[in-house]
């Protein structure tokens, strides 16, 4: 961005670094960690396909709608990994393993409840959205590198690999959309 972090004059994470890990338990195995990954990766999915559905500029309206395929592919890769790790396809319902509760079951990336997301999202411009939708992307990119480096274990470190990988490249479109916005 045009300025570097000096112009930058929107959302910010917080919190102390370990906000948002509680999310993730540390005793889990790597099944465990999957499923609560496809969970918020399903729920940013829905909420980019919501946002495009309504945003009135075609170009944010197309990068949502790929993001939102693009959440939809970051679950096959998860999929895969748990194929990998288990020798045999998740069981129908595999995420719900992590809770019953139907609250968490409308969470996305950045522990935000999809239906509040989107609610606040039709009342605002591009510019907002976008922001939203980067600091949403930080948080979990945040979070996986630090969640990748709390497991010792090498399988459940390569689930987060994965995931920040994704991330990353989800921030770089927003930005160079955001770029143009500003």
């Amino acid at each position: 961005m045009e300025g570097g972090m000096h112009a930058w004059n929107g959302f910010v994470a917080s919190g102390p670094p370990e906000f948002g890990m509680a999310f993730f338990d540390t005793t889990a195995d790597p099944k465990e960690l999957i499923a609560l990954a496809w969970l918020l990766e399903d729920g940013s999915g829905r909420f980019y396909a919501g946002v495009s559905s309504f945003i009135h500029d075609q170009e944010a309206s197309d990068l949502f709608m790929n993001l939102s395929g693009a959440e939809n592919r970051h679950q096959a890769s998860l999929v895969n990994l748990y194929r990998e790790f288990t020798g045999r396809d998740p069981e129908p319902g595999f995420r719900d393993i992590l809770t019953a509760d139907d609250a968490k079951q409308d969470v996305m990336e950045g522990n935000m409840n999809v239906r509040e997301a989107l609610k606040w999202a039709k009342g605002q411009d591009k510019k907002n959205i976008l922001e939203l939708s980067m600091a949403l992307e930080t948080n979990s990119y945040d979070l996986y590198i630090k969640m990748g480096r709390a497991f010792s274990e090498e399988k459940s470190r390569k689930v987060f690999d994965v995931l920040v990988s994704e991330e990353k490249s989800h921030l770089d479109r927003l930005a160079d959309l955001l770029e143009k916005t500003l």
